[in-house]
C-alpha cells in the first residue's frame, strides 16, 4: 500500500465520500455525458470515482494485480441492450460494491472496532443505487410538512429552517433534526446539515445543497418554482 494511502478511519471515509460524490454526479447531474462515453463499440470500460471528486470512464488498469480493486469491467457493453434506467441502476449497484471494496482495502489494517466505525460512517450515506433510483427521496424531504410544496416550504435559510414558515418554526429543534437527518443531496449524496443552505425541487421533490446547484439564499428568494438540473435536462430532452 502506498505511503500516501488513507490509513485512519477518518481518512478512509473522506476518500470514500469523495469517490461517492464523483460517482453520484456521473450517474445524475452528468448522466448524459456519462451515457455518451459508454459506447458499446469501445473496449471494456470502467467507471472510476477519484479522491478529487472527479469521475472518469476509462479502460481498466494494465498492471496485474492492480494497485486498487477495480470497478466492474465492461459496463458499456450492456448500455444499448437495456432500458436506460435499468442500466444506470445496474452501474450504480456495481459502483456501490466497488466503493466498499476500495474502502476496506485501505482499511485492511484497522481493528474490529475501527472497521465497525468505518462501516457505520459509510452506512450513514445513501448508496449510489438509492440516489440514482430515488428510493429515499419521499422519506427524506427536509421539511416536517409532508404536503405543501409552496415557495416558503421549499426554500431553506442558512440555519436549515424554511423561510417565513410559522408552522415549521413552532416545532421543536429536536423533532426537526430527527426528521431531516436522513436527507441527502441529489447531486453529491451528502447528508443534511443544518448549517448549510438547501433547496428543494418543486417538480421531483429532490433536495440539493445550494452550492451543488449554484443557488444562493438570495437567488432562491427570487425563484417562485424551482426546477432542479435533472428536471431541466428531462424537459430539454
Amino acid at each position: 500500500m502506498a505511503s500516501s494511502s488513507p490509513r485512519t478511519v477518518e481518512e478512509i471515509f473522506k476518500d470514500y465520500n469523495a469517490r461517492h460524490s464523483a460517482l453520484v454526479r456521473a450517474l445524475t447531474y452528468d448522466v448524459d455525458d456519462f451515457y455518451s462515453q459508454c459506447d458499446p463499440d469501445k473496449e471494456n470500460l470502467c467507471l472510476y470515482g477519484h479522491p478529487n471528486e472527479a469521475w472518469e470512464v476509462a479502460l481498466p488498469a494494465e498492471e496485474v494485480p492492480p494497485e486498487l480493486p477495480e470497478p466492474a469491467l465492461g459496463i458499456n457493453f450492456a448500455r444499448d441492450g437495456m432500458n436506460r434506467k435499468d442500466w444506470l441502476s445496474l452501474v450504480a449497484v456495481h459502483s456501490d460494491c466497488w466503493l466498499l471494496s476500495v474502502a476496506f482495502y485501505f482499511g485492511a489494517r484497522l481493528n474490529r472496532n475501527e472497521r465497525k466505525r468505518l462501516f457505520s460512517m459509510i452506512n450513514d450515506l445513501p448508496t449510489i443505487f438509492e440516489v440514482v433510483t430515488g428510493r429515499k427521496q419521499v422519506k427524506d424531504k427536509p421539511t416536517v410538512e409532508s404536503g405543501s410544496k409552496s415557495r416558503n416550504s421549499t426554500k431553506r435559510s442558512l440555519d436549515g429552517q424554511p423561510r417565513n414558515n410559522p408552522k415549521v418554526a413552532d416545532n421543536s429543534y429536536e423533532e426537526d433534526e430527527e426528521e431531516q437527518g436522513d436527507t441527502f443531496c441529489g447531486i453529491c449524496g451528502g447528508g443534511y446539515n443544518s448549517d448549510e443552505f438547501w433547496i428543494g425541487c418543486d417538480n421531483c421533490e429532490r433536495w440539493y445543497h445550494g452550492k451543488c446547484v449554484k443557488i444562493t439564499p438570495a437567488k432562491a428568494e427570487m425563484i417562485k418554482f424551482y426546477n432542479c438540473p435533472l428536471c431541466q435536462k428531462k424537459v430539454r430532452q
